[in-house]
């Protein structure tokens, strides 16, 4: 039953992240947000609502403890502003360019650049499966973005440069999170590294400067369901499956996501989707599957911790 309960949470809080880059790129279709407002309305609530599930489920203490030793409140401040902020902004700006499907293809780069930056940085070597999953990136983007003619890219060009800065920005949350995670539960870190990327951003765009009298009820509606289900609750199942399911299996589960946000781009918004940029997307959600089921880290050097716990950005 906690096994079946694992895979539940794990799966339906992929979904809600799929869902809500497609719900998103609807607010910013029909109902033109601003891009700056809603990430920065977004990572405000949820970071609150993530400590406050912090709060009255686990050790509440952590959530002021953080902040009382000076080197880990730099480090989280740092994560939070070009960490967290970047990756969240260049995802949606990535989806108000182009769409939901190719933001969040481009974004599940990340587990590549983050192979190659190891091996350059001497900390691993080059495997075979190393090979085949940067091929498999490589062929799916050119299939994706070109539609398989290299005249012309099938995708707008200011939605591929987003959305490789997305990879590029996951690429950096995800090596700079680990010192943080190994010391403080996930909900903590990601709840401030939120707080602190939405109250950054209010001085560019502040939260309240939003005619709200001009959205119909249907947009608040969407707006709740990204804040709510496609942030928070996703999150938070996503880290709840842990208790149930390794981390591999949970990652694996978690590769849905793409999958999802390729769906709903398709049927609800309607978006063209060829043959060729089909293919693409196999490969890169082949890719995904291939990394999730590898079970030897490919060195020791970046073996996680027992108890540590991946995050989730969408």
């Amino acid at each position: 039953m906690n096994r079946r309960k694992g895979m539940f949470l794990v799966i339906t809080g992929a979904v809600f992240w799929g869902i809500g880059g497609t719900v998103a790129k609807k607010l910013f279709q029909q109902y033109q947000i601003d891009v700056d407002w809603l990430v920065t309305i977004r990572l405000l609530i949820a970071g609150c609502l993530l400590l406050t599930v912090q709060y009255f489920i686990k050790d509440r203490s952590q959530i002021l403890g953080v902040w009382k030793n000076r080197r880990i409140a730099i480090h989280l401040i740092i994560f939070g502003l070009v960490g967290m902020l970047s990756v969240q902004y260049t995802y949606m700006a990535s989806i108000k360019h182009g769409n939901a499907a190719v933001a969040t293809l481009l974004q599940y780069l990340a587990p590549v650049m983050i192979i190659l930056y190891l091996i350059f940085r001497k900390q691993t070597v080059l495997t075979r499966r190393d090979l085949l999953t940067v091929t498999l990136a490589l062929v799916g983007c050119f299939f994706l973005l070109t539609n398989g003619s290299i005249s012309q890219l099938s995708v707008p060009t200011l939605a591929i440069v987003w959305g490789v800065l997305s990879g590029i920005a996951l690429t950096f949350y995800t090596l700079y999170a680990v010192p943080l995670l190994k010391q403080y539960d996930s909900l903590v870190i990601v709840g401030w590294a939120m707080i602190i990327g939405g109250f950054a951003l209010s001085f560019i765009h502040p939260s309240w400067q939003m005619d709200f009298s001009s959205l119909p009820l249907k947009a608040y509606w969407y707006l709740t369901f990204i804040i709510v289900f496609g942030t928070m609750i996703a999150f938070w199942f996503f880290i709840e499956s842990l208790q149930s399911l390794e981390p591999k299996e949970s990652s694996l589960l978690g590769s849905i996501e793409p999958l999802a946000a390729v769906l709903t781009t398709v049927f609800w918004l309607k978006e063209p989707f060829s043959s060729f940029q089909w293919v693409g997307t196999a490969c890169i959600i082949g890719m995904i599957f291939l990394l999730a089921l590898n079970k030897e880290p490919s060195s020791s050097t970046s073996q996680p911790s027992k108890n540590e716990e991946p995050l989730r950005v969408s």
